[in-house]
């Protein structure tokens, strides 16, 4: 197990480093740099994100890596919180895993349209804090002080609550063009005050949320540290779960944390965590994931190119006449490699996972399709379900 699972609202125990004598260093007077080979490089990645053949055994483990796993409904194949950890765990995971760990254990939370370890909740308290920092944001909070208090009123007295079960009392209505909030006000007052660490995400029925007050789901005993103690741990989670990243990154703003890096026909100054460095040179088994289009993996999209030559595009918002590889086509990795896209659906009427494309970015070698079908002999044993299409044996 590569981190401990840990009780809930409990803080992790911070590793200890390690260094590595094989990885080639440039030195200097105050500094070392480790030089690396993109191969080392994206070995590096591979592993931090759980996705070389060294399967981690279950959620909390997955979570504890990577920090968060994102919430979204879509689901051509599956929700993606799901398609993550069946990246990850393979077959042997279950979805009620998942709910079982957020709602029972309480080592899981939701925060923001991800689940996050309850670990890492401590230091995400300083920040939570703050917010909003938005002025637009703080004037409608300001506007609707009564509104908040009648929510939290509710919540105190009558929680756990579904949204539509709190009355909407707001003064003033946010001016909001974005389209994601209908007139009712409840459901931004919740998210605004999930944000502020007041109430938080207690269960789901289906999509629904569940909410109630955050030291009804959190406990009261959950320590606070000094914002820029706090904001240097979540620097060293974010770099944990990257395993090396740009340091100036938006996408990964990982500052300071880690020991700075080249990578070998790159200009980037570079971040790497030193437990994945002292591991670099190990022996690694690849294999195949498929990804959802929303994993953590391929959020930092410079990264995605600069280290994997890999210029993904998602395509669920392009016209369908101008589509390539599919709605919503899980980029397919091999190894350390991004080697194509799979176009399939999950189709819960006919009950079967219709393959339509499988897209080779290089052409495959008769043992790497192999290897690319018995994946989606995995994803469709996962999802009880035979296999029709381009993936049909």
């Amino acid at each position: 197990m590569r981190v401990g699972c840990l009780a809930a609202a409990t803080f992790p125990v911070w590793r200890p480093v390690e260094r590595s004598a094989r990885v080639g260093c440039l030195f200097y007077p105050d500094r070392m740099v480790h030089e690396l080979t993109r191969d080392q490089a994206r070995r590096i990645v591979v592993r931090a994100q759980l996705l070389d053949a060294d399967r981690p055994g279950d959620v909390v483990e997955v979570a504890e890596q990577l920090a968060a796993i994102k919430i979204d409904p879509t689901a051509t194949i599956a929700s993606c919180e799901h398609t993550t950890l069946f990246s990850r765990i393979g077959p042997a995971y279950e979805t009620v895993q998942l709910k079982k760990a957020v709602e029972d254990d309480r080592l899981l939370f939701e925060f923001d349209g991800t689940y996050r370890p309850t670990s890492l909740l401590p230091a995400m308290l300083p920040a939570m804090r703050a917010w909003p920092q938005r002025q637009g944001t703080r004037n409608w909070l300001d506007a609707n002080a009564a509104f908040r208090d009648d929510v939290l009123a509710r919540l105190r007295a009558e929680g756990p609550l579904r949204a539509e079960q709190i009355p909407d009392t707001a003064a003033v209505a946010y001016d909001s063009a974005d389209g994601w909030y209908g007139p009712n006000q409840v459901p931004r007052m919740l998210e605004a005050l999930a944000r502020q660490g007041l109430v938080a995400v207690s269960a789901r029925e289906g999509r629904r949320r569940i909410w109630d007050l955050a030291e009804r789901v959190f406990g009261t005993d959950v320590p606070e540290y000094p914002a820029d103690e706090a904001e240097r741990m979540l620097a060293e989670r974010r770099l944990q779960a990257a395993g090396i990243a740009k340091q100036r990154s938006p996408w990964t703003p990982v500052g300071e944390a880690g020991e700075p890096a080249r990578v070998e026909g790159s200009k980037w100054t570079w971040r790497v965590d030193p437990e994945a460095l002292a591991r670099v040179d190990d022996e690694v088994d690849g294999r195949v994931a498929f990804l959802n289009p929303y994993d953590t993996m391929l959020f930092d999209r410079p990264r995605l190119r600069e280290l994997f030559e890999f210029d993904y595009v998602l395509e669920q918002f392009k016209p369908k006449s101008q589509r390539v590889y599919g709605y919503f086509a899980h980029p397919i990795l091999m190894g350390d490699r991004f080697v194509g896209l799979l176009d399939a659906t999950f189709d819960k009427k006919e009950g079967v996972l219709r393959v339509d494309a499988v897209h080779e970015l290089v052409e495959f070698e008769p043992e790497e399709m192999d290897m690319v079908r018995a994946e989606i002999d995995d994803l469709a044993t996962w999802l009880g379900v035979p296999v029709t299409g381009v993936g049909e044996r």
